[in-house]
């Protein structure tokens, strides 16, 4: 069935021609305006590339989860194995069959980046690193991440993995969202455990008072990575740079990307949470009409300053008709600017229609013949 283009909706906002982004010195990169969702600019995001120790974001995902769940507990004592004892790179320096914390690993992790701390939690949460790569890797077809391959917890080279900087910034983006009190633990400037200070790597928590996270990554083959976070005037910009030249470089390039989307950009919010975009007529249903509209806030990012040329129009198929689940995507808003499209929205149901009986199922269906 063809679609059906409803009705024009009023100019709202604009945006202007394309802001030129800057160069950035690194071998890939990423910035996306979390509220929106939308990229503001971006090279090779979709390009294989070694994640370095950005792999413990995804480790942490998997152990917030299981805290979450009830698997795993802050409080709780796991003995460290001979196996996470024995891990190279950056250590916690933990000692080999003693119990630490689990709330101590994760910072151990997080602000450490600790080799030895991370392989301890995956064996803690599935047994076994190995088969918590499998986990792994589950959870990133789950989130979306269509280019991800991992084959261990702390992303120590290995030639089956690797990820993608926009498969990174979908990872954190699930991250800072689900387990929004967890995310401070990014923030955190240095830790020390069994009398070993150790900083943060990610020298933005030092440059900018609104940054909080939010990982760091290097290996001699990586390069020098960092997906960094900062929230100013109620905006959360998210950046991924890999493959800078040095560990400055990184710190510089991420600032760089996120200042320019600061200045450069604004959102502006196009509806409400459940606030109806348009009611749609619905066939065969209990109830003759149902709400189209989105679950969150909408917002579209413009260059700043820029507004009175921004347009949205409906488009949803027909007949619509029952079931009607809710949260079904029922249609799809489009946003444009000067006839240029901008980015598609999906519509979907805000309530429920179950099928109607049969004598009305038969009248709508007859009414149907006419339409």
């Amino acid at each position: 069935m063809p679609w059906i283009l409803l009705f024009p909706l009023l100019p709202l906002f604009a945006q202007a021609a394309t802001v030129a982004a800057p160069a950035v010195e690194a071998r890939n990169w990423l910035l996306i305006d979390m509220q929106s969702g939308l990229t503001l600019t971006e090279k090779d995001a979709d390009q294989r590339a070694e994640p370095a120790s950005l792999t413990k974001l995804m480790t942490s995902f998997l152990v917030h989860q299981a805290i979450k769940e009830g698997r795993l507990k802050l409080g709780q004592e796991i003995n460290v194995s001979e196996n996470a004892w024995r891990a190279e790179g950056s250590r916690m320096f933990l000692p080999l069959n003693q119990p630490a914390k689990v709330s101590d690993l994760l910072l151990g992790m997080i602000v450490q980046s600790g080799n030895d701390a991370t392989i301890a939690l995956a064996e803690a949460v599935a047994g076994s690193e190995a088969a918590f790569a499998i986990q792994m890797n589950a959870a990133a077809r789950k989130l979306g991440m269509k280019n991800s391959h991992f084959v261990n917890a702390t992303g120590l080279p290995a030639p089956e993995h690797y990820t993608t900087a926009r498969d990174l910034a979908l990872l954190t983006q699930a991250l800072i969202r689900t387990f929004p009190d967890d995310y401070k633990h990014y923030a955190v400037k240095e830790f020390t455990h069994n009398r070993i200070r150790q900083s943060n790597r990610n020298r933005l928590l030092w440059l900018d008072p609104h940054a909080d996270g939010v990982k760091t990554g290097h290996t001699d083959s990586a390069g020098y990575c960092l997906i960094a976070s900062m929230q100013r005037d109620g905006r959360r910009l998210l950046s991924v740079v890999m493959g800078a030249q040095s560990d400055a470089a990184r710190a510089r390039e991420s600032l760089k990307l996120l200042n320019w989307g600061y200045q450069s950009f604004e959102n502006v919010k196009l509806y409400a949470a459940q606030q109806p975009v348009k009611t749609l007529r619905v066939w065969r249903g209990s109830d003759n009409e149902v709400h189209a509209g989105f679950f969150g806030d909408l917002f579209v990012t413009v260059p700043r300053g820029q507004g009175g040329k921004v347009s949205a129009r409906i488009s949803y198929k027909a007949p619509l008709l029952a079931p009607v689940a809710m949260g079904q995507r029922i249609g799809s808003l489009h946003v444009s600017a000067d006839g240029t499209s901008l980015v598609d929205y999906p519509l979907v149901a805000l309530g429920a229609v179950p099928t109607a009986g049969v004598m009305k199922r038969g009248l709508d269906s007859m009414l149907l013949m006419f339409e």
